[in-house]
């Protein structure tokens, strides 16, 4: 017995004792359109044309379908090979915006620690983030860098001598600020302070200058000394 789809045509070889009077809902394997075949009154003369295997055709309970839905179509077979291509290009599309994404975000993280120390100028809250995260910034530009210190004595009085250079580490020139010494007892209890001029005013970037400062007669129970900028809190 031959069936043929009466939506795309396609052609079904079937066995004619599946129908039996009325007869009964058929699916297309090819196009899934659904239809009732009567059971056949004679038998039909056989098809020199070819025609789909047996396996090919589902038949469908009547009532199956929903009441006053129609059986639905699907794409024509032009439209569902061209299916996985759309899905492939949306997945390639994705990939290269995740790409994109982890791209932007570890130039980000490169930029945050590259540029911490403008970032820390601009932002000066910012210092203690990164100190945090073990990564302490110079919001100055400028550190102090071989210090060194040692008692002489001039016409028999003692004379303290602090030796040292000043560096600019960051990447623009930067004001040179004044030096604070701080001298103190065991018990790191302060007994004398003096500040003074580097001896520039600025430096460019990756320059450096060495100074040198000198106090006479330094107290008795000097025990530890103290370099670093001068505050704009600090007394004189």
């Amino acid at each position: 017995m031959i069936l043929t789809c009466p939506s795309c045509g396609t052609r079904y070889q079937t066995v004619e004792a599946q129908f039996k009077a009325p007869g009964r809902n058929v699916r297309c394997a090819k196009c899934r359109h659904v239809w009732f075949e009567a059971a056949p009154e004679i038998d039909m003369p056989g098809e020199s044309e070819p025609v789909m295997p047996p396996a090919a055709v589902e038949t469908v309970a009547p009532g199956s379908l929903p009441f006053g839905v129609a059986p639905r179509k699907d794409e024509p077979a032009a439209d569902a090979v061209r299916a996985p291509k759309r899905w492939r290009g949306a997945a390639v599309a994705q990939a290269v915006g995740w790409l994109a994404l982890i791209l932007l975000l570890g130039a980000i993280g490169w930029a945050v620690v590259a540029y911490r120390e403008t970032i820390a100028s601009v932002w000066p809250p910012s210092a203690s983030l990164y100190t945090m995260m073990g990564m302490p910034v110079n919001v100055r530009g400028v550190e102090l860098t071989n210090i060194t210190y040692k008692q002489e004595y001039d016409s028999g009085q003692p004379v303290l001598s602090v030796t040292g250079k000043v560096r600019n580490v960051s990447d623009r020139e930067q004001p040179v600020p004044q030096i604070r010494v701080v001298l103190m007892d065991d018990v790191r209890r302060e007994l004398y302070h003096w500040t003074f001029d580097a001896g520039v005013p600025k430096l460019k970037p990756g320059a450096e200058t060495p100074f040198t400062t000198r106090l006479n007669s330094p107290p008795a129970d000097a025990r530890n000394l103290n370099v670093r900028f001068a505050e704009a809190g600090d007394s004189r």
